[in-house]
């Protein structure tokens, strides 16, 4: 019959210690009210004898005696090593090597020099004419100062009297 000691599943998240990791534990469960998944990490101190387990690594643990003010807890079985590997190329297929090598070749190959292009000029008869615009602003700003002054001119002969 198997002990009655909890057991957990977590990410080694430091390996600093001596025969010390530490694994976090990711909890999901649902808000008693809300009924909205709730995500919460806890982090315990486990014994790893070896002191091999890399950061990354998934592992279980089990509780076991006190070893010290907070270490509860033993590494029992290494799940997934993920820590510190180094990933195989992935296998091509024969009809995928042509345009591998040529994508290849044209990056290794030299710079492609540069293109010139020619630009046609803008007609002038297709560009607007600003001078219109400038010879109605003058003509309204003229239209304008006459009365101007003769308004000026009213309010001080009132201030006179």
């Amino acid at each position: 019959m198997p002990n009655k000691r909890k057991r957990l599943v977590g990410r080694v998240v430091s390996d600093k210690m001596d025969k010390t990791v530490v694994v976090a534990i990711d909890i999901s469960r649902p808000h008693p009210i809300y009924k909205k998944v709730v995500r919460s990490t806890k982090k315990v101190y486990a014994h790893d004898d070896t002191n091999e387990i890399p950061i990354g690594t998934m592992v279980r643990v089990v509780e076991s005696r006190p070893m010290s003010k907070l270490k509860r807890w033993v590494v029992e079985e290494v799940i997934r090593e993920t820590g510190n590997m180094v990933v195989e190329p992935v296998a091509m297929e024969a009809q995928d090597e042509p345009e591998i090598e040529a994508v290849m070749q044209a990056a290794a190959a030299p710079e492609a020099e540069p293109v010139e292009v020619e630009v046609e000029a803008v007609p002038q008869d297709v560009a607007p004419e600003a001078e219109p615009v400038e010879a109605e602003v003058e003509a309204v700003s003229q239209d304008d100062a006459p009365e101007a002054d003769a308004e000026d001119e009213s309010d001080e002969e009132d201030g006179e009297s």
